[in-house]
């Protein structure tokens, strides 16, 4: 009887260890399946955070050229409005030194904006840029100010006569310089933008 007694306790203690032999393998097993996943999820965040800089970059690059196609197209509607308006007497384009200066300054916002584009165009195909790197992104950055300013300055020359001939008459003239004026105002925002992509670059250009 003494005999079994003992077998059986020591059949028990076995038993009972088992458990705690088995929660421990578990544990580990778990424990470096736990820190792989972290490892995992760690190593991922970096590719993402990665791979969400190149898209910027690349946005950043391309967006220049879509900027001063935009401009240059929006600045030739306004060229064109402007000039061809002439209807006779009173509603003739010409008479008006305010559609004289917009004409003007659509017609430099257009040829500036077509050799922007063709520029960037040129450099993203893979060739020279005519302006160096450093000096190209001052001049971007000036230019573009530049030209949004004359096209703002010309938009508020030309907005108040037309408000005055709108509230007298609305025909196909007003109508013409009205649109103009829409046009221009296109440009003016693509321009802007341009010159907020062309400023981001000039702020992270290191010269070092």
């Amino acid at each position: 009887m003494a005999m079994v007694t003992a077998d059986a306790s020591a059949t028990a203690v076995a038993a009972t260890k088992q458990p705690d032999a088995a929660d421990k393998e578990y544990s580990s097993y778990n424990g470096a399946s736990t820190a792989g996943g972290a490892r995992s999820r760690g190593g991922g965040g970096v590719v993402d955070s990665v791979v969400a800089r190149w898209r910027r970059d690349e946005m950043l690059d391309k967006s220049p050229l879509a900027l001063h196609a935009a401009a240059a197209a929006f600045a030739f509607v306004a060229l064109v409005l402007v000039a061809s308006n002439q209807h006779g007497d009173w509603m003739q384009f010409d008479r008006y030194q305010e559609y004289r200066y917009l004409l003007a300054i659509a017609a430099l916002a257009f040829v500036y904006s077509l050799a922007q584009a063709l520029r960037h165009a040129h450099r993203m195909r893979g060739g020279a840029d005519p302006v160096s790197t450093p000096s190209g992104r001052i001049f971007d950055f000036v230019a573009d100010q530049v030209v949004a300013y004359l096209l703002m300055s010309a938009l508020s020359a030309a907005t108040p006569i037309t408000n005055r001939m709108r509230t007298a008459v609305v025909n196909n003239f007003t109508d013409a310089t009205a649109a103009a004026i829409s046009m221009a105002f296109l440009a003016f925002v693509s321009l802007a933008l341009a010159a907020t992509v062309s400023g981001y670059k000039l702020s992270k250009q290191t010269y070092m």
